[in-house]
């Protein structure tokens, strides 16, 4: 138990010394941080003392010149030893005020004193600024101006020796602009008279006066002679120019009434007069770019002259290539409209196809009256080239247009043309191949010609007949005579390969009977097969026959159908 207590005791002696060192460590952090601020206040208070009215002050002396400004300055020191003597002094007795506080660890009383010296150095800091404001409105305006008007002097002075050195180049503006410069100049004096008297306010007026005069004077100076150059001169010259091109052209045969160029020439005139007339009072606002817009229209007539040349040699050449164009076309189609009862009385034409070439011939009417109207503007000369170029190619746009319509229908009646001639050499192919059929069935001597060949005979030659028919109708129905050409050929075709299958039938038959006697004796099968072969071949059942001869030999002679084969008796 007494050993418990010797160990309470002990903590307790531990916690209370810790406690003790920091309190002294915090006692010593704030005694340091208040000293701390003092120091800062005796700084702030140094900053208020350094303000430089005393310097500003002496720079007014030198400019004082009435009596006005010398009880401002009166004021100013006034005022001046008020903020040093007084205010400063009050602050300096507060700051020794605060290190006895601090001294005896009176934290209240130093936060209460702190207070208290931030207030009066702040009072003392504004009043030294707005003292120092106040002075060097005047210090530095004098300054300010005098550094202006020397910019303002320099600028004029540049601009007086501009003039002088061009001074032929004005004409008739030097007096008004003299004028101007010597106003300029009774300026300057004013400005030195109202510094005199330190009235800045009509400085600033004075200044602003001169810059704005100046300014503008540059831009007189500067401007003028082009002005003038540009009226007097190019402008004009420019329309010499440009009336020499217009009257030679004219009497050549172009016609450019269009262009308004009398009238244009006139409201030219008028407003170079209305430019001149504010330059003589100097007043140059839009001169220039009305001067720019006027030289503007009449280089856009050299283009325009220039366009009505390139027109006239591209409508030459143009126009020549058209009347050879449309005098063809003419030709064309009048023939074919002066032979268009012959066509009808030939074929029977498409409804499609008669409306299209009656379209067309009226179309091309009114495509030749266009043309000729066209061409009377142009002897006339009462239309610009340019103008023409863009209506004959319209009209040859609406001639090509036209002739894709007539190639369509003259590709109609060549179609029928070609019809035609194909149907009578396709009938002539037929014939033919109806003659082989005869001749071929004439020589061979079948013993049986079926029933059904004879039928097949006879619709070929009934469709020949059809063709032949048709072809010697007026007009040729086309549709028509295409249809009885692909039926007659379709059945002399079937005819023709009927023919050959039937005549080979019966040589395959024959020589089958023929091969087949050397096994007769042998085979009395064979004997009978080939007997009913026979039977079948005089009754001109053909294929029955050849199917009997070929399977009986077959029996004794495997390899007789490949044999078969091989030989070309159909040929």
């Amino acid at each position: 138990m007494e050993g418990l207590f010797l160990y309470t005791g002990s903590i307790i002696v531990v916690v209370l010394i810790m406690i003790i060192v920091i309190i002294h460590f915090v006692r010593k952090i704030k005694v340091k941080k208040v000293r701390n601020k003092a120091k800062d206040l005796e700084i702030d208070r140094n900053v208020v003392a350094s303000t430089p009215v005393l310097l500003e002050l002496s720079k007014v002396e030198p400019i004082i010149k009435n009596d006005k400004m010398e009880e401002k300055y009166n004021k100013w020191h006034e005022r001046f030893i008020d903020i040093k003597e007084k205010k400063l002094t009050l602050i300096d007795d507060m700051l020794i005020d605060l290190d006895v506080f601090i001294d005896k660890r009176d934290y209240k009383n130093c936060r209460i004193r702190i207070a208290k010296i931030e207030l009066e150095i702040y009072k003392a800091r504004e009043a030294a600024r707005h003292l120092l404001e106040e002075i060097k409105d005047i210090t530095l305006s004098e300054e300010k101006y005098r550094s202006i008007v020397i910019k303002l002097k320099t600028k004029y002075r540049a601009l007086r020796r501009e003039y002088e050195e061009h001074k032929t180049l004005y004409d008739d503006m030097q007096d008004a602009i003299e004028l101007q410069l010597d106003n300029i100049e009774r300026r300057f004096l004013d400005f030195e008279k109202v510094m005199e008297v330190n009235d800045y306010n009509e400085v600033v007026h004075i200044v602003k006066a001169l810059d704005t005069m100046i300014e503008h004077m540059e831009i007189i100076v500067n401007e003028v002679p082009d002005v003038l150059l540009m009226a007097r001169q190019i402008i004009p010259n420019r329309m010499k120019e440009i009336k020499s091109i217009y009257d030679d052209m004219v009497s050549h045969g172009y016609p450019l009434e269009y262009l308004n160029i009398e009238y244009n020439f006139e409201e030219s005139n008028k407003n170079i007069e209305a430019v001149l007339d504010k330059v003589k009072i100097l007043n140059l606002e839009g001169c220039m770019f009305d001067l720019k817009v006027m030289l503007e229209y009449f280089d856009s007539l050299f283009i325009d002259f220039e366009k009505e040349r390139l027109s006239r040699k591209v409508y030459e050449e143009v126009s020549r290539d058209f009347e050879r164009k449309i005098n063809k076309t003419n030709k064309l189609v009048n023939d074919v409209y002066e032979q268009l009862d012959d066509i009808k009385s030939m074929y029977d034409l498409e409804e499609e196809d008669l409306s299209i070439i009656h379209e067309v011939n009226k179309v091309l009417v009114v495509i030749n009256d266009d043309h000729r109207k066209l061409v009377a503007r142009v002897n006339n000369s009462s239309a610009p080239y340019s103008m023409i170029n863009e209506e004959l190619e319209g009209l040859s746009i609406r001639l090509d247009e036209m002739e894709d319509e007539f190639d369509k229908a003259l590709k109609s009646l060549g179609n029928m043309y070609d019809d035609e001639v194909r149907a009578r050499e396709q009938l002539e192919e037929i014939q033919t191949f109806l003659k082989q059929c005869k001749t071929k069935m004439r020589c061979y001597k079948l013993p049986v010609i079926t029933d059904d060949y004879f039928v097949q005979l006879s619709e070929a030659n009934e469709a020949i007949q059809e063709v032949v028919a048709e072809l010697d109708k007026k007009p040729i129905v086309i549709k028509t005579l295409n249809t009885r050409v692909d039926t007659a050929r379709d059945l002399v075709l079937k005819l023709y390969n009927t023919t050959n299958d039937m005549i080979k039938t019966a040589r395959l038959v024959e020589s089958s009977i023929v091969y087949g006697n050397r096994y007769r004796s042998y085979y009395e099968e064979v004997d009978r097969s080939l007997c009913d072969a026979e039977i079948q071949y005089f009754k001109g059942n053909y294929k029955k026959a050849l199917d009997i001869a070929v399977k009986c030999i077959s029996y004794v002679d495997e390899e007789y159908k490949s044999k078969l084969a091989t030989n070309n008796y159909g040929d």
